[in-house]
């Protein structure tokens, strides 16, 4: 399997001449679904979700299905009937060709005073790679690559590398990065790579890895 990075949350999946695509959102490029057989989208923020770029997928491959949590669906489901499917934690699934598990149900705490959203997090082919969206959610099976969301206004880096402790997968890929300023990047490198207890890459939009 050929992963790719594409900025902030957004990452391709290849596989037998396939492509699945998650969360394409709006810090992400604006082709950064075009192309895709599937999408999953793990929550509705904007940095995960963006209508625009999903139109665009879909309107390029009339073939292209979308399988997200109900609060995305609702909103792009009538303009593409039949091609949107809901979702939910515990549901499974073939998309593209790859076998996908629904795992979580809220969107992590931002500040107690912000109502929680729901948010799921697909793990793919039996754990061979992990998305949590933005939760801290641990999956009840192994994991042999995770996306790990390393920067984000609902954590901070000590939960970060429990995160990849609790989890034990072989190598992470950060994820969820576009606000980590480059002076910051080498410190979350050396940290979560010396204490996670795993391989910790970091790989620029655009850049590939086989996983």
């Amino acid at each position: 399997m050929k992963l790719t990075k594409k900025s902030h949350a957004c990452v391709r999946l290849e596989k037998d001449g396939r492509t699945l695509v998650l969360d394409p959102g709006g810090f992400s490029e604006e082709d950064a679904a075009v192309g895709a057989d599937a999408i999953l989208v793990t929550h509705e923020h904007p940095d995960h979700f963006d209508e625009g770029r999903l139109r665009a997928a879909l309107d390029a491959d009339p073939a292209a299905e979308i399988w997200t949590l109900k609060s995305v669906a609702d909103q792009i489901a009538a303009a593409f009937p039949g091609r949107v499917h809901t979702v939910g934690h515990g549901d499974t699934f073939t998309a593209a060709g790859f076998d996908v598990q629904v795992h979580g149900e809220l969107h992590a705490v931002i500040h107690p005073d912000i109502p929680r959203i729901t948010n799921v997090g697909y793990l793919v082919d039996g754990g061979k790679v992990f998305h949590p969206g933005d939760a801290l959610t641990v999956p009840d099976q192994p994991v042999e690559t995770l996306m790990l969301p390393v920067m984000a206004p609902w954590n901070k880096i000590s939960e970060v590398i429990d995160y990849v402790r609790e989890v034990k997968p072989r190598r992470a890929y950060d994820i969820h990065d576009a606000l980590l300023t480059d002076l910051a990047r080498p410190i979350y490198d050396r940290q979560i790579g010396a204490l996670g207890g795993a391989d910790h890459q970091r790989l620029a939009p655009g850049a590939s890895a086989d996983v």
